[in-house]
């Protein structure tokens, strides 16, 4: 019987993945993983690898001796070491078309919940004073405002259409993308530090790699607008915390809403946890039951082609099958 080891899944038992899986021959075995070894003791015998957010690297693919597909619950793969699988013949895939919508209505949702500082003006009417909670100054429509978004992929195309009916103007950044699909758009292309210095609101849409890890850092934010507004559904690790905190408490930067943080989970002692400018949510913006349903359910349909020897579609390290 095949073996398909799931290393870790947040969302509780993996019967979608068994009710698909389990008719082709399969043993879907859980373990929500933490550590190396506990990566190399599920996986080294598996024929099949299901990720989420556990660190599948160089260490744990050398010790896998027969996997034909890793493949992960998600967009991203920067916990995948590509190279490392690439070398082993192994194919990575993701779900390139999860959670789109859902992704970009959160964006739009934090961009709104700074710029009328939601949050703040609730806080301070639950704790009994019926007033504006900020200065008049710090409450914004987007319609006055230049957004610069930093990734022109599936979710930043639907994220530039919601602040476009705001009535936002829109500057995107994107190495990959020619510069007339992104007027077509309504919006300008632009250059990284273009976006830094114009934008009055940033919204980060991109993936992390060795080119964006770390990006949002002093050096970067010094060429920032005073008060500007960051948000960030990508990665954690997109963003020198530090760095963030240190602009927070100057004044540079106005406010933040991080649906990621770096590292995960946010430390209980970090700064940005007591800044009332600071929204935090746990990696949330995915999630929907409809989107859920449509991950497990694509996953589950990779492995499955991965099993009857079809063309993998979404195969990410250039792996030739």
């Amino acid at each position: 019987m095949a073996k398909v080891a799931v290393t870790d899944f947040g969302g509780g038992e993996v019967e979608v993945e068994k009710k698909i899986l389990e008719p082709l021959g399969c043993q879907v075995v859980l373990k929500q993983c933490k550590t190396t070894e506990e990566m190399i003791d599920l996986t080294s015998d598996a024929d099949y690898v299901i990720t989420q957010f556990a660190k599948v690297n160089a260490d744990v693919i050398n010790a896998m001796k027969k996997s034909k597909i890793i493949v992960r619950y998600g967009i991203g793969v920067d916990n995948v070491d590509l190279e490392a699988a690439a070398k082993k013949g192994i194919p990575v895939c993701n779900v390139p078309d999860y959670c789109i919508d859902e992704v970009a209505d959160h964006a739009l949702a934090m961009a709104l919940s700074l710029t009328r500082r939601i949050t703040q003006n609730s806080n301070v009417v639950k704790s009994g004073t019926w007033k504006l909670a900020v200065a008049v100054s710090d409450m914004k429509a987007l319609k006055e405002m230049t957004v610069g978004v930093v990734g022109f992929g599936r979710i930043g195309r639907e994220v530039v259409a919601r602040f476009k009916a705001f009535k936002a103007k829109v500057l995107v950044f994107d190495p990959v993308v020619d510069g007339g699909e992104i007027r077509k758009a309504g919006c300008t292309p632009a250059t990284l530090d273009e976006i830094y210095g114009q934008s009055d609101l940033i919204s980060l849409h991109c993936p992390s790699n060795a080119k964006t890890k770390l990006m949002i850092n002093a050096e970067s934010i010094k060429k920032m607008k005073k008060g500007v507004l960051l948000v960030n559904t990508s990665r954690g690790d997109l963003v020198k915390t530090d760095d963030l905190v240190a602009g927070l408490q100057s004044g540079k930067v106005g406010a933040v809403a991080l649906d990621v943080t770096n590292p995960e989970p946010i430390p209980a002692d970090s700064p940005l946890l007591k800044m009332d400018n600071v929204i935090i949510n746990s990696h949330v913006a995915s999630c929907s039951a409809v989107a859920v349903t449509k991950l497990r359910t694509s996953v589950a349909n990779l492995v499955a082609m991965a099993i009857r020897g079809q063309k993998l579609p979404t195969v990410v390290n250039r792996v030739k099958q």
